[in-house]
């Protein structure tokens, strides 16, 4: 049973989604792949109180690594992808071929991109910290404007 709230961020609205009370999505308005609102189940703000509280301390600042139970819904090939993701440090970015050559698959570069592009859980499962080789921006579905953002918050460049 799917239940969502939706909080307030330095990035606009965020909407959590909980599967049987575990964390399945964090999206973000105007996101693309942003699941229809009817999928996200009855509004329960009394579910998201651990979420909530990381999410705060990570905007301030104060926390780098979320510790929150998770329930990544995807392919297998994704859930491995976004389990990468979930290895960059803080701060740090990685090219999609570093991610592909982790995940014993150096030709994979494309397909560790759409997975990212999938990631059903930004920000905590950070997508936003996935670059080009050259390291430039490249596509992210909250927007270019929001990675550069959330990249210059956690290098310590910008502060919300």
């Amino acid at each position: 049973m799917k239940q969502h709230t939706v909080i307030d961020s330095p990035y606009g609205p965020l909407t959590l989604v909980a599967d049987d009370g575990v964390l399945c999505g964090l999206y973000m308005t105007e996101q693309r792949h942003r699941p229809h609102e009817e999928t996200f189940g009855t509004r329960d703000d009394s579910l998201f109180d651990e979420a909530t509280d990381q999410l705060e301390a990570y905007f301030e600042g104060e926390l780098k690594d979320f510790t929150l139970e998770l329930r990544l819904l995807g392919t297998p090939f994704q859930r491995r992808v976004w389990e990468q993701l979930r290895r960059i440090p803080y701060g740090e970015t990685r090219s999609y071929g570093q991610l592909a050559d982790a995940l014993g698959n150096s030709g994979a570069s494309r397909a560790v991109g759409l997975a990212n592009g999938r990631n059903p859980i930004g920000i905590i499962v950070p997508c936003h910290r996935v670059v080009g080789a050259n390291g430039s921006l490249t596509g992210y579905g909250g927007g270019l404007e929001r990675k550069q953002r959330l990249l210059d918050f956690e290098s310590g460049t910008a502060l919300f």
